[in-house]
């Protein structure tokens, strides 16, 4: 566990935002300084075919900061995070070197997740300087990977305006990626970026909103990841009477090799997911088509991964003969009516594919329980099962959190 005196200042920082008796001052009306908290356990079971053991992976995280008010415009937020281990090691956490164990990458730290300051001359101008979080659209291609113990955070420049209403622009540049392995694994950190965003998106009322966007990525830590995408993506929904919604996105996207990438990549990227919404059921189907040329394979090393392609995750790193996931996805909340307001279920199944030479990979089930104990506390119970083909081996995993905020 990396012990450095910014680490020792972070954990001084979490006993002080955890204790109530903590008094705040106020100025212009409101706190000048506002504390939070967000603190999860999860119990984290895999069982894969090809290793001798299961892993069972018992872990806290506490995640805690402050934001400060508005003075001049110029505001900041700092925001520590604490993963520990709670009994056996059983598990790989990619530090430990315990590989006889499945991989479960949320090793033990304690470390600064995000540091920034805030600039907003205007309502619709924002800058932010520091490390901090960047989720953008769906997370496909820029997102922090909310899902595991330690969030991905860019040390990153970011500008954001709203020159009209719907319309909005965002520009970041990226020198390090924290990555979720903490700064003790080789993997954890990618020093040195050269990363470069842009994405502006409207509404066009009312079929939905348009975003464009442009990644240029130069990673000298992995340069098979150093990678140039252009795409465009339409999202939206429509009223069809009563409570019935229909819903739909599209995405295309074109990859190519970048920077100092030694491949040659010409690849392109689909997502299409039509459904609909009616008295608390959400049903979406969808194919989306990663392309691979033989030898390498369209990736998105910066994306919220878990949340594409199942759950079991299998396809962080998409094949080199690319991938073709053909979905069907079903959720139901329950509503006010109910004993059990807010219970979601939803299920999932996946079926994976090559994008060329014919291979099935497998196939893959998906179901997940959340229900809000209270305003604050929520409870999850989480199943994924890949049955394997033609790539990886059979794996199943389940979790159970509870997780709460405050």
């Amino acid at each position: 566990m990396n012990q450095s005196p910014v680490s020792i200042g972070i954990g001084v920082l979490f006993a002080a935002l955890l204790c109530p008796s903590v008094a705040f001052a106020e100025a212009d009306g409101g706190a000048a300084l506002t504390p939070y908290a967000d603190i999860r356990y999860r119990l984290e079971l895999v069982d894969q075919d090809g290793l001798p053991e299961d892993a069972t992976a018992s872990t806290l995280r506490i995640k805690a900061g402050a934001k400060t008010g508005e003075w001049n415009g110029f505001s900041a937020q700092i925001e520590g995070e604490a993963i520990v281990r709670i009994g056996p090691q059983d598990y790989n956490d990619t530090v430990n070197g315990r590989t006889a164990f499945p991989v479960v990458a949320d090793p033990s730290d304690v470390l600064l997740n995000q540091a920034f300051v805030r600039w907003r001359p205007d309502p619709a101008v924002e800058a932010r300087a520091g490390r901090q979080v960047v989720n953008l659209d769906n997370q496909r291609w820029i997102g922090s990977v909310g899902w595991r113990q330690n969030d991905q955070t860019l040390d990153a420049a970011r500008l954001s305006l709203k020159p009209a209403e719907g319309f909005a622009v965002d520009y970041f540049h990226a020198w390090r990626v924290n990555r979720i392995f903490g700064p003790d694994s080789p993997r954890g950190i990618w020093r040195n970026t050269d990363i470069h965003g842009v994405r502006a998106a409207y509404n066009f009322a009312p079929v939905g909103t348009v975003s464009v966007y442009g990644y240029w990525l130069d990673i000298p830590a992995a340069p098979v990841a150093s990678t140039k995408t252009i795409g465009i993506r339409l999202a939206g929904a429509q009223n069809t009477g009563g409570n019935t919604k229909l819903l739909y996105a599209a995405e295309y996207a074109r990859q190519s090799d970048h920077a100092g990438n030694p491949a040659n990549l010409r690849l392109d990227y689909l997502r299409l997911e039509p459904g609909f919404a009616a008295s608390g059921f959400t049903v979406k189907a969808g194919l989306e088509q990663l392309e691979g040329n033989g030898v390498s394979g369209l990736q998105t090393p910066l994306a919220t991964l878990h949340a594409f392609n199942g759950w079991a995750d299998k396809f962080l790193v998409t094949p080199p003969n690319g991938l073709r996931d053909l979905y069907a996805d079903m959720a139901y909340k329950f509503g006010e009516d109910s004993g059990v307001k807010g219970l979601t279920l939803r299920v999932a199944y996946h079926d994976f594919n090559s994008t060329r030479a014919g291979f099935n990979y497998g196939q893959e089930w998906n179901a997940l329980a959340s229900y809000p104990l209270t305003r604050r506390v929520t409870l999850l119970a989480k199943l994924a099962k890949y049955d394997a083909r033609d790539f990886a081996t059979d794996t199943t995993k389940a979790w159970f959190a509870v997780q709460a905020k405050f």
